[in-house]
């Protein structure tokens, strides 16, 4: 009887033992799901928002980029390729908060892919994003590189990804706005 509550206590211990490690010593790719979840929490606002909170958010938001973030947006409206230091994607954070009455952002499926030396990671995600007083979401599949800079997992790299339905959308988009000018032509 002995030897089996030693090892039921030792199972229950090595369980105990298991689970605290994982807790303090979460892995790479949870780390980075939870800090992404938090980047959409931030990027996130209300539409009575005052100006010194839109600030902090906007200050908060950069601190998730390194000093040098490379973007390549590629979306129907534009397409832009440059590098941005912290400060220029603050302004542009507290720019987009101050025009947008309210947005929600969400990350619904983060995809992790931690690189062997654990130093560097992509992050698959897609980008959802509902404006306060417009019907349609905002859905775009997006490309985060991380690197990991004095013990924290920042943006270095933001491109978005080209889907099967990316080109079509532009047609018809394209399509729509000829057809309601009447500048149409085949």
């Amino acid at each position: 009887m002995k030897i089996v509550f030693r090892i039921i206590l030792f199972a229950a211990l090595a369980a105990l033992g298991i689970w605290l490690w994982t807790v303090l010593f979460p892995s790479p790719e949870k780390v980075i799901r939870k800090r992404l979840t938090e980047l959409a929490r931030t990027a996130s606002s209300s539409p009575g928002e005052s100006d010194l909170a839109r600030l902090a958010a906007a200050r908060s938001l950069a601190g998730f980029f390194s000093t040098n973030v490379e973007l390549r947006v590629e979306l129907p409206e534009l397409s832009r390729y440059s590098i941005m230091d912290r400060d220029e994607i603050m302004q542009a954070a507290l720019m987009a908060r101050s025009r947008a009455g309210g947005l929600k952002v969400k990350f619904p499926d983060i995809n992790v892919t931690v690189a062997p030396d654990k130093q560097s990671a992509v992050a698959d995600l897609t980008v959802q994003a509902n404006i306060s007083g417009e019907t349609d979401s905002i859905v775009q599949e997006m490309k985060f590189t991380l690197q990991k800079i004095d013990g924290k997992w920042l943006i270095i790299r933001v491109e978005t990804v080209r889907t099967l339905s990316w080109r079509p959308q532009i047609y018809f988009r394209h399509f729509e706005l000829c057809t309601a000018a009447g500048s149409f032509h085949s």
